[in-house]
């Protein structure tokens, strides 16, 4: 079997998806396997209908479970926006202000809505019996019966939406339902970040990643199956990027990226010898220098690298907790089902996992010529203690930009590089972002957003002697 396009169109047996129920109100991960199955109301469909379908594609749940949703059904822009002229003018005779609430309106029962169903009635005919029956229904203005429309759309007749995993797709997901996996990262901050450390095909880049993959696989999808993606880890025990089996990498693109440790890139660096040998799957060894050229800097590296696995379970711990305590988001409960169910699909991530050894000519070309770019991304972490400790793995003149949730660890960061005068063109960054409903006569900003994004410190890496000298 031949491995899926880069950037699909349609979904196949054993992908992972993105499905949108009712424009937005649950999101949800699901890997498309043939016992695979979504929970709509009191509902159980299948998701095989999905498979061969292309992205984008809007289905409703009919009586034999999700069939995709004809044209003439799919809402028209063009008709909705005509709906709001009218409506502007009749709008001027009539208003909201005689109607009572008081649960007599409706002439249809539930026993009613349920002998509809019995019969066979789909969503949509139940909707415009409610509509029908409702003896205030045309005494309300038309922005309220779309409303009301809208919501009995939803309970009696939900939408499903195919949307592919994309970086901003996934990005999007994880903030809405589960901010802290992502260290409340948002996706106008994670462009930023692919922007500022110019990310482009054929880079190598140094990725320290602690958002559970979410950079990682960020910066995959836009090498395209080029150059390399870096994954350093502070301690021993490998971070978790698990995000990254959501992104349908192919298996050029999962076998860019490799994981090492941050104290053997260190150590590499700063004794110039043979790089390390694997010796074994689980574990590897670090083929101890002769000539220790600086061993201030291997103490430091040392006890930034004992906090931070502190630190490090710490946080762990307290995201567990979390979890636990919060079973109904659909992300988190999806991402167990994509790791029970992923040995079952024909899903590229399930067969190449991500997250290998370098070979030791990699790690020697890095040591030679250094990363083209480096992008941090650890909210629990202090960065000031590992920066210092990166920069000398770039290349002279690569950039890097540095994510953190706090403003104040950036800024001492920042600090620390400008008396050591290691890069030009410091830069900290708070990324803005307002969303706006645009409707006819209904444009504004939202009523309910987000008014945090995080920080980003960007900048150039430079030879520290030369600026000396000058």
């Amino acid at each position: 079997m031949d491995a899926p396009p880069p950037i699909p169109r349609e979904a196949w047996e054993g992908c992972s998806v993105l499905l949108d129920i009712n424009d937005g109100d649950r999101l949800a991960f699901f890997r498309l396997t043939p016992a695979a199955t979504v929970k709509i109301g009191n509902k159980t469909c299948s998701l095989q209908p999905l498979v061969g379908r292309p992205f984008g594609t809007l289905f409703r749940v009919g009586a034999d479970g999700l069939v995709p949703c004809a044209a003439a059904d799919a809402p028209s822009r063009d008709d909705s926006m005509q709906d709001g002229a009218d409506g502007q003018v009749q709008d001027e005779t009539r208003d909201n202000r005689s109607l009572v609430d008081n649960n007599t309106a409706q002439n249809l029962s539930s026993d009613d809505i349920e002998a509809m169903k019995r019969d066979g009635a789909t969503g949509d005919e139940i909707v415009e019996a409610l509509i029908a029956n409702s003896s205030t229904f045309g005494k309300k203005t038309v922005f309220s019966q779309e409303k009301y429309k809208l919501k009995k759309q939803k309970k009696y007749a939900p939408k499903v939406l195919l949307r592919r995993p994309s970086t901003r797709s996934i990005c999007e997901t994880y903030f809405k339902k589960n901010p802290a996996r992502i260290g409340f990262m948002r996706v106008d901050t994670l462009s930023l970040l692919l922007s500022m450390a110019n990310i482009g095909p054929y880079s190598d880049v140094l990725v320290v990643d602690m958002v559970g993959g979410l950079i990682v696989g960020a910066v995959a999808e836009r090498l395209g199956g080029t150059g390399y993606v870096c994954s350093a880890y502070l301690g021993t025990v490998p971070s978790s990027i698990d995000i990254i089996r959501m992104y349908n990498l192919s298996s050029d693109m999962v076998s860019r990226i490799v994981q090492v440790p941050l104290i053997e890139l260190c150590s590499m660096q700063s004794s110039g010898n043979t790089p390390y040998v694997p010796s074994g799957n689980t574990e590897r060894e670090v083929v101890k220098p002769g000539v220790v050229q600086d061993e201030d800097a291997q103490a430091s590296l040392a006890q930034a690298v004992d906090t931070a696995d502190e630190k490090a379970q710490l946080s762990t711990e307290q995201t567990t907790d979390m979890e636990i305590s919060k079973p109904s988001l659909d992300v988190q409960d999806e991402n167990s089902s994509l790791e029970c169910k992923g040995g079952d699909g024909d899903s590229i991530a399930s067969k190449f996992k991500p997250g290998k050894a370098p070979s030791p000519e990699k790690m020697k070309y890095w040591n030679e010529h250094g990363f083209s770019s480096l992008i941090v991304a650890a909210p629990g972490h202090e960065v000031e203690n590992f920066v210092a400790d990166l920069l000398p793995l770039l290349s002279y003149s690569a950039p890097f930009a540095i994510y953190h949730q706090y403003l104040e660890p950036l800024a001492k960061c920042m600090h620390t590089l400008q008396v050591s005068k290691r890069a030009i063109g410091l830069q900290l960054s708070e990324p803005w972002l307002r969303e706006y409903q645009v409707l006819p006569s209904r444009t504004h900003p939202h009523m309910q957003m987000n008014a945090f994004g995080g920080y980003i410190l960007s900048g150039i890496r430079i030879q520290s002697e030369q600026v000396g000298h000058q």
